[in-house]
């Protein structure tokens, strides 16, 4: 495993933020972030550590941070809280999809379960919402984990534009068995998503309902909010506790590239690249993962 320790920045100046006009203002007004009820489940664990909350990736559900949070657990965590985000798995459906909404639902989570003080752990877009929420609200957040992103653009916008394209395009007849429908599916996504291991990730959200086959992530929303998911939103003020930034050695979401952004916004970062693992490092290398996460931890 590498590791960078990245070095202490100097406090960045205060910059005076304009007025915002009337139009401007009323806009905002109008805009404003409301937080759907996010579904949850739970993996007990101690009592006298602090909660663990993880957070998945585009395209994915709690399920797939499940084994994660058993082995957390077994070995001696706190209790692991593992989110379906909006629009994924079984939470709710909503037109917007930013990272100020998603972090905000994390929040109402959090107050509704009494929790004072967790620590984050997300992977992709929930390492995003993970940042987010500890730039938000530093109070909330003990200390944080972002898995394979960095606090800046990342990927190509076009590319999961169409894999969403591809997804939408999918007809699925009723009457067909999970595993038929499944290969149909496939079958469609295959000129597109060429790698396997993504179709069959993809296809995790092929779900029958009332005798029909849908996908239950909110590919209307995700598509209007493409650009969203991949940037970062602006933040002045750095988050002051501890981060770790996991990479893939084998995955290019965190580059050198990225190292001042992080430095800027998370000056107790450390950065570390799991050797042989590319974009799902839990999934590449779990073993390791693991290893590194527990390692992290603030000793009992």
């Amino acid at each position: 495993m590498l590791l960078r320790r990245l070095p202490r920045a100097p406090a960045p100046p205060r910059r005076l933020r304009p007025r915002p006009p009337p139009a401007a203002a009323a806009a905002a007004a109008r805009s404003v972030v409301t937080s759907v009820p996010l579904s949850h489940g739970e993996e007990r664990g101690r009592a006298d550590r602090a909660p663990l909350v993880l957070l998945h990736g585009l395209f994915g559900s709690r399920a797939n941070l499940h084994a994660v949070a058993k082995a957390l657990v077994r070995g001696g965590s706190g209790t692991v809280l593992t989110l379906d985000a909006r629009n994924h798995g079984s939470s709710p459906h909503s037109p917007l999809m930013t990272y100020e909404a998603m972090s905000l639902d994390v929040q109402h989570l959090l107050t509704r379960l009494g929790i004072t003080k967790c620590i984050l752990l997300g992977h992709s877009m929930g390492g995003k919402t993970a940042m987010t929420l500890a730039l938000q609200r530093p109070d909330l957040v003990e200390r944080f984990i972002s898995v394979d992103i960095g606090p800046t653009s990342t990927a190509l916008v076009s590319e999961f534009s169409a894999y969403i394209s591809a997804m939408k395009s999918v007809k699925i007849p009723d009457g067909l068995s999970r595993s038929a429908a499944r290969q149909l599916a496939d079958h469609h996504l295959r000129p597109v998503v060429q790698h396997a291991q993504l179709r069959q990730f993809l296809l995790t959200n092929l779900v029958e309902e009332e005798g029909h086959y849908v996908w239950r992530v909110n590919l209307d929303a995700i598509s209007q909010h493409m650009v969203d998911i991949m940037n970062f939103p602006i933040f002045h003020k750095p988050y002051p506790g501890p981060a770790l930034f996991l990479g893939g050695s084998e995955s290019r979401y965190i580059r050198s590239q990225d190292y001042p952004e992080i430095q800027r916004l998370f000056p107790k970062a450390d950065i570390q690249y799991i050797a042989g693992a590319g974009h799902i490092v839990h999934q590449d290398k779990f073993g390791e993962f693991i290893t590194a996460v527990l390692n992290f931890l603030p000793p009992p």
